[in-house]
């Protein structure tokens, strides 16, 4: 097997945790808003997934447009990071959503999270992938995710049945934000050359 360089596995490393971790709610979500806020009900349910691919398909186009119009890596890894912590902030915070306008407003903020995540994670990548193993490793992060993904999805069931909605909420905020960590392994790496996305450019890194 043609061995992959750091960047790429790390970023399919970050990406297996952070969206594996993620997949332990999507068997249960609409069950969560049915059974655990007031009024919920499946219109609730359809209400907030259109907010969320909405707001994330609408606002991703943006973000694309910034990051091709900044040279460097910075941004795209500033991007990337933090839209990652919003994720995971937002997973924590289901465990405190009572009404609908909880939900529909953490999908939002949620959107706006993995809006960041996808144009600046895929940029990084396409610049690193191995010359002459662009299919391998396209592949790798699909089917990598994909069987983590799978293999949560049917975890998830068994964690709510067993500690509850709170609990699943707690875990998947925590990988998440896990998988975000793996990251700093190489931001030295990928941030050599370039200018960083106002406000960071001005600022040192807190990273």
């Amino acid at each position: 097997m043609a061995k992959v360089n750091k960047i790429v596995m790390t970023l399919i490393k970050a990406d297996i945790i952070s969206l594996s971790a993620l997949g332990l709610t999507n068997p249960i979500f609409a069950i969560f808003i049915t059974n655990q806020i007031k009024g919920g009900d499946v219109k609730i349910v359809g209400f907030a997934a259109a907010i969320y691919w909405i707001i994330k398909a609408l606002i991703e186009i943006i973000f694309g447009k910034i990051l091709d119009k900044t040279k460097g890596e910075k941004d795209d890894f500033y991007f990337l990071f933090l839209g990652y912590v919003i994720v995971g902030v937002c997973c924590l915070a289901y465990i405190f959503a009572t009404l609908p306008w909880h939900i529909y407003l953490l999908q939002a903020v949620f959107g706006i999270g993995m809006a960041m995540t996808l144009p600046s994670w895929c940029a990084i990548f396409t610049r690193h992938i191995d010359k002459g193993s662009e299919a391998f490793e396209w592949s790798l992060q699909s089917s990598s995710v994909g069987l983590g993904t799978g293999i949560t999805g049917a975890l998830g069931g068994i964690l709510v049945s067993r500690l509850g909605f709170h609990a699943l909420f707690i875990v998947v905020g925590i990988l998440v934000i896990i998988g975000d960590l793996l990251l700093l392994a190489i931001y030295k790496d990928i941030t050599k050359k370039g200018k960083g996305f106002w406000p960071f450019a001005r600022t040192r890194s807190p990273f």
